[in-house]
Protein backbone atom coordinates (compact mmCIF):
# COMPACT_ATOMS: atom_id res chain seq x y z
CA UNK A 1 0.00 0.00 0.00
CA UNK A 2 1.46 3.36 -1.04
CA UNK A 3 1.83 6.34 1.56
CA UNK A 4 0.26 9.72 0.71
CA UNK A 5 1.49 13.44 0.02
CA UNK A 6 0.23 15.56 2.55
CA UNK A 7 0.26 19.33 0.88
CA UNK A 8 0.41 21.46 4.23
CA UNK A 9 0.45 25.56 4.32
CA UNK A 10 2.47 27.00 6.96
CA UNK A 11 1.99 30.29 8.29
CA UNK A 12 3.43 33.67 5.66
CA UNK A 13 4.11 35.79 9.04
CA UNK A 14 2.38 35.25 12.24
CA UNK A 15 3.19 31.84 13.59
CA UNK A 16 0.13 31.22 15.26
CA UNK A 17 -1.54 30.97 11.68
CA UNK A 18 -1.17 27.22 11.53
CA UNK A 19 -4.06 24.63 12.08
CA UNK A 20 -4.47 22.00 14.60
CA UNK A 21 -4.51 19.44 11.62
CA UNK A 22 -1.38 20.81 9.99
CA UNK A 23 -0.11 20.69 13.04
CA UNK A 24 -1.18 16.95 13.78
CA UNK A 25 0.14 16.08 10.29
CA UNK A 26 3.70 17.04 10.49
CA UNK A 27 3.35 15.35 13.78
CA UNK A 28 2.46 11.70 11.44
CA UNK A 29 4.67 11.68 8.72
CA UNK A 30 7.72 9.95 7.59
CA UNK A 31 9.20 12.89 5.98
CA UNK A 32 8.98 16.47 5.59
CA UNK A 33 9.97 18.11 1.72
CA UNK A 34 11.07 22.14 2.67
CA UNK A 35 11.77 24.71 0.36
CA UNK A 36 14.33 26.11 2.77
CA UNK A 37 14.93 23.34 5.69
CA UNK A 38 16.61 26.29 8.12
CA UNK A 39 12.83 27.91 7.30
CA UNK A 40 11.19 25.11 8.35
CA UNK A 41 13.50 23.77 11.18
CA UNK A 42 12.65 27.13 12.67
CA UNK A 43 8.50 26.80 12.65
CA UNK A 44 9.24 22.89 13.59
CA UNK A 45 10.91 23.96 16.53
CA UNK A 46 8.24 26.61 17.77
CA UNK A 47 6.08 23.21 17.33
CA UNK A 48 8.30 21.13 19.44
CA UNK A 49 8.44 18.59 15.93
CA UNK A 50 11.13 16.85 15.61
CA UNK A 51 10.54 14.95 12.14
CA UNK A 52 13.38 14.31 9.00
CA UNK A 53 13.31 16.82 6.52
CA UNK A 54 14.61 17.30 2.86
CA UNK A 55 15.10 19.92 0.62
CA UNK A 56 12.83 20.45 -2.48
CA UNK A 57 13.42 23.71 -4.48
CA UNK A 58 13.30 24.71 -7.97
CA UNK A 59 16.63 23.87 -8.27
CA UNK A 60 16.64 20.21 -7.35
CA UNK A 61 12.52 19.46 -7.71
CA UNK A 62 13.42 17.12 -10.89
CA UNK A 63 16.52 15.28 -9.53
CA UNK A 64 14.94 14.15 -6.63
CA UNK A 65 11.05 13.77 -8.07
CA UNK A 66 12.03 9.62 -8.90
CA UNK A 67 13.38 9.54 -5.37
CA UNK A 68 9.88 10.77 -4.09
CA UNK A 69 7.70 8.23 -6.18
CA UNK A 70 10.08 5.51 -4.80
CA UNK A 71 9.37 6.27 -0.98
CA UNK A 72 5.93 7.17 -1.37
CA UNK A 73 5.38 3.61 -3.27
CA UNK A 74 7.30 2.23 0.04
CA UNK A 75 4.45 3.38 1.86
CA UNK A 76 5.66 6.77 3.06
CA UNK A 77 4.14 9.83 4.20
CA UNK A 78 5.77 12.76 3.05
CA UNK A 79 4.57 16.61 3.98
CA UNK A 80 5.53 19.25 1.53
CA UNK A 81 5.81 22.68 2.94
CA UNK A 82 6.77 25.76 1.25
CA UNK A 83 8.69 28.77 3.48
CA UNK A 84 5.57 30.42 4.01
CA UNK A 85 2.01 29.61 2.53
CA UNK A 86 0.55 27.34 0.30
CA UNK A 87 2.88 25.07 -1.80
CA UNK A 88 2.09 25.70 -5.48
CA UNK A 89 0.75 28.70 -5.23
CA UNK A 90 4.00 30.75 -6.49
CA UNK A 91 6.11 28.20 -4.85
CA UNK A 92 7.71 24.78 -6.04
CA UNK A 93 4.97 22.11 -5.70
CA UNK A 94 3.23 21.72 -8.96
CA UNK A 95 5.67 19.01 -10.50
CA UNK A 96 5.40 16.71 -8.21
CA UNK A 97 1.55 16.62 -7.63
CA UNK A 98 1.33 16.59 -10.93
CA UNK A 99 3.71 13.28 -11.30
CA UNK A 100 1.53 11.98 -7.49
CA UNK A 101 -1.30 12.11 -9.39
CA UNK A 102 0.38 10.42 -12.66
CA UNK A 103 1.25 7.07 -10.22
CA UNK A 104 -2.39 6.88 -8.29
CA UNK A 105 -0.75 8.09 -5.01
CA UNK A 106 -3.37 9.71 -2.84
CA UNK A 107 -2.83 13.44 -2.43
CA UNK A 108 -4.23 15.17 0.55
CA UNK A 109 -4.21 19.16 0.54
CA UNK A 110 -5.02 21.20 3.54
CA UNK A 111 -6.85 24.39 3.74
CA UNK A 112 -4.55 27.36 5.31
CA UNK A 113 -2.81 30.20 4.85
CA UNK A 114 -1.89 32.39 1.40
CA UNK A 115 -1.27 35.46 0.93
CA UNK A 116 -3.67 36.74 -1.61
CA UNK A 117 -6.75 35.85 -0.24
CA UNK A 118 -6.32 38.08 2.90
CA UNK A 119 -5.28 41.00 0.95
CA UNK A 120 -8.31 40.66 -1.61
CA UNK A 121 -10.59 40.43 1.18
CA UNK A 122 -9.11 43.63 2.77
CA UNK A 123 -8.62 45.35 -0.62
CA UNK A 124 -12.21 46.50 -0.57
CA UNK A 125 -12.42 45.74 -4.64
CA UNK A 126 -15.27 43.41 -6.10
CA UNK A 127 -13.99 39.62 -5.11
CA UNK A 128 -17.17 37.46 -5.83
CA UNK A 129 -14.57 36.61 -9.71
CA UNK A 130 -11.16 37.63 -9.71
CA UNK A 131 -7.86 36.40 -11.38
CA UNK A 132 -4.93 35.27 -9.46
CA UNK A 133 -1.24 35.96 -11.48
CA UNK A 134 1.50 35.73 -9.41
CA UNK A 135 5.03 36.86 -10.27
CA UNK A 136 4.59 38.75 -13.49
CA UNK A 137 7.50 37.72 -16.02
CA UNK A 138 10.82 39.85 -15.41
CA UNK A 139 11.90 39.72 -18.65
CA UNK A 140 10.18 38.09 -21.57
CA UNK A 141 7.28 38.41 -22.01
CA UNK A 142 6.30 40.87 -19.40
CA UNK A 143 4.95 43.09 -21.82
CA UNK A 144 2.79 40.88 -22.89
CA UNK A 145 1.51 40.13 -19.84
CA UNK A 146 0.80 44.02 -19.08
CA UNK A 147 -1.08 44.06 -22.12
CA UNK A 148 -3.18 41.52 -20.96
CA UNK A 149 -3.73 43.24 -17.84
CA UNK A 150 -4.93 46.04 -19.30
CA UNK A 151 -8.07 44.04 -20.78
CA UNK A 152 -8.56 42.36 -17.45
CA UNK A 153 -12.29 43.08 -16.54
CA UNK A 154 -11.88 41.31 -13.05
CA UNK A 155 -10.50 42.44 -9.94
CA UNK A 156 -6.82 40.79 -10.53
CA UNK A 157 -3.84 39.80 -8.26
CA UNK A 158 -0.12 40.07 -8.59
CA UNK A 159 2.63 39.23 -6.13
CA UNK A 160 5.65 41.60 -6.21
CA UNK A 161 9.04 42.13 -4.60
CA UNK A 162 9.50 45.31 -2.52
CA UNK A 163 12.58 46.51 -4.48
CA UNK A 164 10.23 46.42 -7.52
CA UNK A 165 7.04 47.68 -6.37
CA UNK A 166 7.27 51.08 -7.79
CA UNK A 167 8.33 49.78 -11.09
CA UNK A 168 5.22 47.28 -10.99
CA UNK A 169 2.93 50.11 -10.17
CA UNK A 170 4.29 53.27 -12.85
CA UNK A 171 3.83 49.52 -15.70
CA UNK A 172 0.04 49.72 -14.42
CA UNK A 173 0.19 53.38 -14.89
CA UNK A 174 1.09 53.20 -18.13
CA UNK A 175 -0.91 50.02 -19.48
CA UNK A 176 -4.40 50.83 -17.23
CA UNK A 177 -4.26 54.80 -16.68
CA UNK A 178 -3.52 56.94 -13.94
CA UNK A 179 -6.74 56.53 -12.01
CA UNK A 180 -7.28 52.67 -12.11
CA UNK A 181 -7.76 51.77 -8.38
CA UNK A 182 -5.53 49.65 -6.72
CA UNK A 183 -4.09 48.31 -3.36
CA UNK A 184 -0.78 47.48 -1.98
CA UNK A 185 -0.75 45.19 0.66
CA UNK A 186 2.64 43.87 2.84
CA UNK A 187 3.44 42.03 5.51
CA UNK A 188 0.57 40.05 6.09
CA UNK A 189 -0.43 39.13 9.81
CA UNK A 190 2.96 40.66 10.77
CA UNK A 191 3.82 43.36 13.55
CA UNK A 192 4.10 46.13 10.30
CA UNK A 193 1.27 44.84 8.62
CA UNK A 194 0.04 47.77 6.13
CA UNK A 195 -2.64 47.77 3.32
CA UNK A 196 -2.62 51.12 1.29
CA UNK A 197 -5.85 52.14 -1.35
CA UNK A 198 -6.12 54.43 -3.48
CA UNK A 199 -5.29 55.28 -7.65
CA UNK A 200 -2.29 53.72 -9.19
CA UNK A 201 -0.73 57.19 -9.37
CA UNK A 202 -1.69 57.92 -5.38
CA UNK A 203 0.01 54.62 -4.44
CA UNK A 204 3.47 54.99 -6.17
CA UNK A 205 3.96 59.16 -4.69
CA UNK A 206 3.36 57.09 -1.76
CA UNK A 207 5.53 54.03 -2.02
CA UNK A 208 8.22 56.13 -3.71
CA UNK A 209 8.87 58.18 -0.43
CA UNK A 210 9.47 55.12 1.82
CA UNK A 211 11.32 52.52 2.18
CA UNK A 212 9.32 49.24 1.07
CA UNK A 213 9.52 46.20 3.06
CA UNK A 214 8.38 42.19 3.05
CA UNK A 215 6.24 40.20 1.16
CA UNK A 216 3.95 42.19 -1.33
CA UNK A 217 0.29 41.46 -2.49
CA UNK A 218 -1.03 44.06 -5.55
CA UNK A 219 -4.63 44.18 -6.27
CA UNK A 220 -6.37 45.99 -9.20
CA UNK A 221 -9.64 47.43 -10.10
CA UNK A 222 -10.59 45.49 -13.41
CA UNK A 223 -11.50 47.40 -16.63
CA UNK A 224 -14.94 47.67 -16.34
CA UNK A 225 -15.64 51.19 -14.84
CA UNK A 226 -19.02 50.34 -13.95
CA UNK A 227 -19.66 49.23 -9.78
CA UNK A 228 -20.84 45.75 -9.89
CA UNK A 229 -23.56 44.99 -6.48
CA UNK A 230 -22.71 41.48 -5.42
CA UNK A 231 -26.53 40.65 -5.07
CA UNK A 232 -26.52 41.62 -8.74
Amino acid sequence: MSGQLFIIPTPIGNLQDITLRAINTLKTVDLILAEDTRTTLFLLKHLQIEKPLKSYHQHNEHKILEELITLLNLGKNIALVSDAGTPGISDPGFLLIREVIKNNIPIISLPGATAFVPALVNSGLPCNEFSFYGFLPQKKGRQTKLKQLALEEKTFIVYESPFRLVKLLQELKDHLGADRLATVSREITKLFEETKRGTVTELITYFSAKTVKGEIVVCVQGNKNIETEIDE
